[in-house]
């Protein structure tokens, strides 16, 4: 054996732990001031800010490289905000972290140090954190939400119906607006409306989903702090609400209040919208960003905002995007990469020193 070999083989940390770079991320989820993963095992990770409790490892102590929860394989998705939320592949709804207005729908208002059981169903199939509310799909369409009253949550301690309707199909929550799909393809929102996120053609909120505009060929929702994106099914992108930093992509920075398209193209695959940020894919797998670039959250090498999305790289291998001012990427072959925003160890490179273009995120073990 060469000593490059030893070297390799015998590469450690200051622990003595084995650093092994990981390839089996399956999902991430971009919180306010920590993040979460799931592994292709069903393990579930987190790492960051945990002034709350947000990370679920039983106290309150930030970590700065991603962290194993618990020892359990059998988690399925993740939401994060100041709360965490994630579901079982059994179907059963957990909760964590910050609970100043309920948004566990745990029935109190007392923080969580590790995951917590939302009651006993097990046919929850969604699930959105938002910035004081949380939002949740059952297996028969029913909507359901908690938390904050005016961002969308019914001012309610435990989950609550909303409406009757048994054809929603999936959510967004923003900080204090609230996004749903229809199986018909409509698109209906409510909460808070300062900017316009709600895409009404106006700036009043709303208590109950309200119908936006007429079309029914949406597929897919993305909720910013102050502002909305959604994608048709032509493959077109479209947005709306605040756009003082350019978030929308718009090419200016005023407020957008009926949706927008974002130019000429048709081939936009997924999107995620950020405090004043966004990341979308296209088919070809390439990836793009736009918005408020202070903390390098564009991957771009620098921190100028771009007011269009504009290209990061020239790799065509991404799968998935998450961004709340630190920002994420899958790639095809289970890498999981991060940039931007990164006082509290959010990105889980081992530091708090921020990135302008996207660093691969090793895991020790």
């Amino acid at each position: 054996m060469t000593a490059s070999q030893r070297a390799g083989r015998f590469a450690a940390n200051c622990q003595g732990e084995w650093l092994r770079t990981s390839a089996d991320w399956a999902a991430v989820a971009a919180g306010y001031e920590h993040s979460l993963a799931l592994k292709t095992d069903g393990s579930l990770w987190a790492w960051g800010g945990n002034m709350f409790g947000q990370l679920g490892l039983r106290d309150t102590h930030k970590r700065l490289k991603p962290v194993r929860v618990g020892t359990g394989r059998a988690w399925a998705t993740i939401s994060a905000a100041d709360q965490s939320l994630a579901l079982k592949r059994d179907g059963s709804l957990w909760a964590w972290g910050s609970n100043e207005f309920g948004q566990l729908g745990l029935g109190d208002t007392r923080n969580r140090l590790r995951p917590a059981r939302v009651g006993t169903q097990k046919d929850w199939t969604a699930i959105a954190a938002g910035g004081f509310h949380s939002l949740g799909l059952q297996s028969d369409g029913s909507l359901w939400a908690w938390g904050e009253k005016f961002a969308g949550g019914l001012g309610k301690l435990t989950p609550t119906r909303v409406g009757t309707g048994n054809d929603w199909t999936a959510i967004a929550a923003g900080y204090e607006h609230s996004l749903a799909l229809k199986a018909d393809g409509s698109l209906w929102a409510w909460g808070w409306n300062n900017g316009g996120p709600l895409g009404l053609g106006d700036e009043k909120n709303r208590a109950a989903p309200t119908r936006v505009g007429t079309d029914s060929d949406w597929t897919a929702i993305a909720a910013g702090a102050d502002f909305t994106l959604a994608l048709r099914e032509d493959g077109s992108l479209w947005d709306w609400g605040a756009n003082g930093i350019g978030q929308l992509g718009l090419g200016n920075a005023w407020d957008h209040l009926t949706p927008t398209r974002v130019g000429n193209d048709g081939d936009w695959t997924a999107i995620s919208a950020g405090t004043n940020s966004c990341l979308a894919l296209k088919t070809d797998g390439s990836l793009w960003a736009w918005g408020g670039n202070r903390e390098g959250e564009l991957g771009l090498g620098d921190t100028q905002r771009r007011l269009k999305p504009v290209r990061v790289g020239t790799r065509r291998a991404w799968t998935a995007v998450a961004t709340d001012g630190q920002s994420f990427a899958l790639k095809a072959d289970g890498s999981l990469w991060a940039w931007g925003w990164n006082y509290w160890g959010d990105l889980g490179l081992g530091d708090t020193h921020d990135r302008l273009k996207p660093t691969r995120v090793g895991v020790t073990l």
